[in-house]
Order: C-alpha cells, then sequence, then structure tokens
C-alpha cells in the first residue's frame, strides 16, 4: 500500500539445500545394475529390534550420499540428520559409506530405503526393510480334558498375529503327528490354526502332545498339554505258594491278585469258573489260600476287578497232584548153608511224575517242575545201586558154591581111583584059589610049578 513501505526478508545464506533437494528428486534415477558404483542390502529384523541400513561407494570420489526413507523423505544427508526421528542414528560416515541403525523396528519401518549418490549423472539404489513379527500366543485347546480309552479326541493349536504365517508341527512324546492348519489374514498379520485328531490309549496316558512352531522370527516356540486317558483294569494272578512247585495234595496253596487301572481298581473278587468255591477256600482281600489242597479243588479260579471305565479278569488253573512217595531204603536177606552162602535181595522203588498246577494268565500254558524230577531221578538211582550190589553178592556166593562142589567130586574120585603095587611074591595072588596056590604062583608062575611037582609013594 502507498505510503507504508512493504517489509523486506531479513538477510541470510540462501536456501540452497531445499532447491538441491528438488532438483535431485527431479532428476533422472539410474536402475539397479552390475554397473552400480553404490551398494546396499536388503535387511531383515525381527519387531522390536535394531536394523541397520548400510550405503556404500565401491569407487569413492567424494560424492555426497544420503539416505532416504519409503516416503523419500531424507533421513541422512552425509552426517547430518534432517528427519526429526530420534530412532534413526548415525553409525559411521566416510566418503565411501553411510550406515544409519533404527531402533525399536515396528511394522510401520517396512519398505524400500534409498541410497543417492550425487554424482554425475546422478546414481540412486534401494534397500528393502522387512519386519518380522513372531507369534503373540500359541495356546493348545483340547477337546476332552480326559479322555476314555479307545477314544478319539481333537486339540487345536493356535499361533496368532503373526508375520509371515507361521508352520505348526505336532508331536506326541519324540513321535511327529500330522495335523490340518488353517491361515487367517488381518490386516498385515496372520493367525495360523492347527488340528490334530487322535485316537487315545492306555499307553498315553501321561504322555505330552507339543504344538511347535517353524518361524523365522523365533526359535523353540512350543507349548504343550499332558494326556489323561482313563482305562480299565489290567489285572494278573500269581502263585506264592508253592513258589514254581508242584500243587500237590495236602499242601497249601496261596494266590495273589494284582490290579491296575484308571482310576484304581475298588472292586476286586474271587470266584471258581463253572463250579462253586470249596467251603475250605479262604478269600482275604486280594488274597486266596487253601491250606489243605485235593483233588476236588481242581478247576478254573479267577480274580475279576472293575472301575469306572469297565471289568477286566485273570484266571489260574489249578490241577492237584498225588503226595510225593518216599523211596524205602534195600532190603537184604542172606541164607548160610553148611556148603554154600546164598544172598536174595529183594529192592522196590516207585517215582511219582513231576507234574505241578500252574497259573494261567490268559493265553498262558502249563510248567512242569523240573527240581521235583531230579529228586525223583535221585531216589531211583540210590535204589539201582543197592540193587547192583545185591546182585554181585549173590553171584559170588554162587561161584564159591560152584567151586566148593567141584572140590568134593574130585575127591571121591581121586579116593576111588586109588594105584596098587605088587611086590614080587605076591605075583599070580589074583589068579590063586587060596593062598597056597598063591605062593606057589608066586615063586614061578604056573609052569614052575608043574616042573617042581613032586610025588610021595
Amino acid at each position: 500500500m502507498a505510503g507504508h513501505p512493504q517489509p523486506r526478508r531479513p538477510a541470510g545464506p540462501p536456501r540452497i539445500l531445499p532447491l538441491l533437494l528438488l532438483l535431485l528428486s527431479a532428476a533422472a534415477i539410474i536402475p539397479r545394475g552390475d554397473g552400480q558404483n553404490l551398494v546396499t542390502e536388503d535387511v531383515t529384523v525381527v519387531e522390536g529390534e535394531v536394523a541397520t541400513i548400510s550405503c556404500r561407494v565401491k569407487n569413492s570420489d567424494d560424492s555426497v550420499i544420503q539416505l532416504l526413507n519409503p516416503n523419500r523423505q531424507t533421513i541422512y544427508f552425509r552426517d547430518f540428520r534432517p528427519l526429526k526421528d530420534s530412532r534413526f542414528q548415525l553409525v559411521n560416515f566416510s566418503n565411501s559409506e553411510l550406515r544409519v541403525s533404527l531402533t525399536n523396528v515396528s511394522i510401520s519401518d517396512e519398505g524400500r530405503y534409498f541410497c543417492q549418490l550425487y554424482t554425475d549423472p546422478p546414481q540412486e539404489i534401494y534397500t528393502t526393510v522387512t519386519v518380522l513379527v513372531p507369534p503373540r500366543n500359541l495356546v493348545i485347546d483340547i477337546q476332552k480334558e480326559t479322555a476314555v480309552e479307545g477314544e478319539e479326541i481333537e486339540l487345536n493349536c493356535t499361533a496368532m498375529a503373526s508375520r509371515p504365517a507361521t508352520t505348526i508341527r505336532w508331536f506326541k512324546g519324540n513321535k511327529e503327528l500330522t495335523g490340518k492348519s488353517e491361515v487367517e489374514q488381518w490386516s498385515d498379520m496372520y493367525t495360523v490354526t492347527s488340528q490334530l485328531v487322535l485316537k487315545v490309549g492306555r499307553e498315553d496316558d501321561g504322555v505330552p502332545v507339543i504344538c511347535l512352531v517353524d518361524h523365522p522370527a523365533v526359535k523353540d516356540l512350543q507349548t504343550q498339554r499332558y494326556l489323561e486317558v482313563m482305562y480299565k483294569p489290567q489285572v494278573r494272578v500269581s502263585q506264592n505258594y508253592p513258589v514254581q512247585g508242584l500243587t500237590r495234595e495236602g499242601e497249601p496253596l496261596e494266590l495273589t491278585c494284582t490290579a491296575f487301572g484308571k482310576p484304581q481298581p475298588t472292586d476286586m473278587r474271587w470266584l471258581r469258573v463253572d463250579d462253586e468255591m470249596p467251603q475250605h477256600v479262604v478269600v482275604s482281600g486280594s488274597n486266596l489260600l487253601i491250606s489243605n489242597l485235593n483233588k476236588t479243588d481242581n478247576g478254573t479260579y479267577r480274580c475279576e476287578a472293575s472301575n469306572a471305565v469297565g471289568k477286566s479278569h485273570a484266571d489260574y488253573m489249578l490241577f492237584v497232584y498225588d503226595p510225593p512217595t518216599t523211596i524205602p531204603p534195600p532190603t537184604t536177606t542172606t541164607t548160610t548153608t553148611t556148603t554154600i552162602p546164598t544172598t536174595i535181595t529183594d529192592t522196590t522203588a516207585t517215582t511219582e511224575p513231576a507234574v505241578h498246577g500252574f497259573t494261567q494268565l490268559p493265553n498262558s500254558a502249563e510248567e512242569l517242575d523240573y527240581g521235583d524230577l531230579s529228586d525223583s531221578r535221585a531216589g531211583e538211582e540210590g535204589a539201582i545201586q543197592s540193587v547192583d550190589h545185591a546182585v554181585v553178592g549173590g553171584v559170588v556166593a554162587v561161584v564159591v558154591f560152584a567151586m566148593l562142589c567141584l572140590l568134593i567130586i574130585l575127591g571121591r574120585y581121586f579116593a576111588r581111583h586109588k594105584g596098587t603095587y605088587f611086590t614080587h611074591e605076591a605075583k599070580g595072588a589074583d589068579d590063586a584059589a587060596d593062598a597056597d596056590t598063591a605062593i606057589i604062583n608066586a615063586e614061578g608062575g604056573q609052569n614052575n610049578s608043574e616042573e617042581k611037582k613032586e610025588y610021595f609013594i
């Protein structure tokens, strides 16, 4: 207006920087390629951590380096920070490198960051900052807190608000299982739910089911639930006495029934299959006692146990054997005469076959007691040894008797056949009618008697 001087702008340094930035932004940008003098790398960082962005010059000519954000706002020009964001800090500045750190990174910081070099013509290259977001929560939901053996249960594991989407893996103990996953996206975040259907048995009770997350932003992220499975009792009958021995008539028998289940069995009872329980059988809780076995006790004895899930049983098959027979010592009778001693031996021995009653769990078989067989065989060997000694004595007696008979016969023979010795004077005595004739024959025989014959007148 007339009469009023126009206000003058205060003198100061020319605004060269904004003008220069405007000119550079309007200038042509050289695309990324092999001939670039400007080098950078992409950055991947987990949300909340620190990202480091580096702009480097291969062959420095003292040109100016600057870094711009995805909105093309200047973060650093040389070592000066025009952007008023204190999370950006200068790490290193030189003619060949501009390195800047960004702390407490968030999803909003993700994008392309530009490195510019004021050459003729100017150069520009970008680096991509990727922000990873780990799952914020990992939860396992189970369809039934307590399952019954043989049932199928459903488990769901959910990993919420992650970036990128997670991969969920299932494990039962050390065994990996396969689930079915679904992915939902909200804005830039992903929620993944995996479903596992599992048929449980009694062996699964107390076993952990593990949900494990595979994600580049986190390691060893997992959660687990322990299975609780109810099952009917498992029953077993054991023989306390006799210990692995035969069940013989007249001896005692003691059986014990044990049962395990979930919940623990509260009802346990003994019964005799297809027959009434003998009156002399004593049942005390899980124990069954027969103090004096007899063969009328033969049969199958069953122990039954039950809980809220069901009922189970185990059987014991009893067979009562004869009582053991003792082996009498060998008896020896000796008869002696004036001619020969005679030994007669009479031995008897009986052995009971070695078999015994047994405990039969379902699908079990009978076993024999080899200890009793050894005892019976030892007694039989003792009896045989006694019989051998008696036989040897008898043979010796027969031999002695035969020798004595032979001596008697030989004595009588020699007594009847003694030798005859004749003197000269007795020659012809055998043929003489009387003694005179014998003398005459002895002196010269029959011929000589005739020659010497004398006649008396």
